[in-house]
């Protein structure tokens, strides 16, 4: 049974709104890889997919929710190799760090060494991708997220309720911006390239985190505001310096 008094509680009232804002942070991934992949498919479908990837996001993480013994089993380890132990949470990481950096490399390849002629000529000749198979992809990136989200939410809060909650006003957020983030990240190549940065450096650390090195997500979201902050300025002031140049 939920309790919900838990949730309104002085204690649980407190582990909503830091847990609410951990998962919105930890949701940006999800956001950007949404974003992306959702721009492989037909215009009339993004806005469907990108819906259905973050709403099987939520419906994952709650049901996640309710295995907790199962989940908190997963980081018992398996296997050692070469002096590094290995649990099921592990092995979920390592997969998902590996096609994160894969994605993002050759996702940076097409955007950076092909010149525009051939950019150009890629696009117009290249098949949108099917739904169901970006939809498909998301799903296996969120079974990463939402392990990794589950596993941080049952640190920071006691009741299931408050857990829930938490989850679903990030993910509320998240469908509420995602949109936006897509049309943005679409409209400016550079952007995309930021993300796709971001996205690679997510997948380094899930590899390391998979091996024993857990290196804190605070470094790299610092990082990467900042790296935001410098484009948004460079956007400015091509944008200043065009107008100049308009006749």
């Amino acid at each position: 049974m939920l309790d919900f008094h838990a949730l309104f509680s002085a204690e649980g009232l407190v582990s909503l709104v830091s847990l609410t804002v951990m998962e919105i942070v930890l949701g940006i991934d999800n956001v950007l890889l949404v974003a992306i992949l959702s721009q492989k498919v037909k215009g009339a479908h993004r806005g469907r997919v990108r819906r259905l990837g973050i709403g099987l996001a939520l419906i994952l993480r709650i049901a996640l929710l309710f295995t907790l013994t199962w989940i908190m089993g997963m980081t018992r380890p398996l296997f050692t190799v070469l002096g590094n132990s290995f649990s099921g949470r592990d092995l979920v990481l390592l997969a998902g760090g590996l096609f994160l950096m894969y994605k993002a490399t050759t996702e940076l390849y097409e955007r950076i060494e092909r010149s525009p002629d051939e950019e150009e000529t890629l696009e117009s000749s290249r098949k949108p991708e099917g739904s169901v198979a970006t939809v498909f992809q998301i799903l296996a990136l969120d079974v990463v997220f939402s392990l990794d989200s589950v596993i941080t939410a049952v640190g920071m809060a006691r009741a299931i309720i408050v857990m829930m909650a938490a989850m679903i006003i990030a993910v509320a957020v998240m469908l509420a911006f995602a949109g936006v983030v897509a049309e943005f990240v679409n409209r400016h190549p550079s952007m995309k390239i930021l993300a796709l940065a971001f996205l690679l450096l997510i997948g380094v650390l899930l590899t390391a985190d998979a091996f024993g090195h857990h290196i804190n997500r605070g470094y790299v979201y610092f990082a990467m505001a900042f790296s935001l902050i410098v484009e948004l300025m460079n956007m400015r002031f091509r944008k200043k310096t065009r107008r100049k140049r308009a006749p």
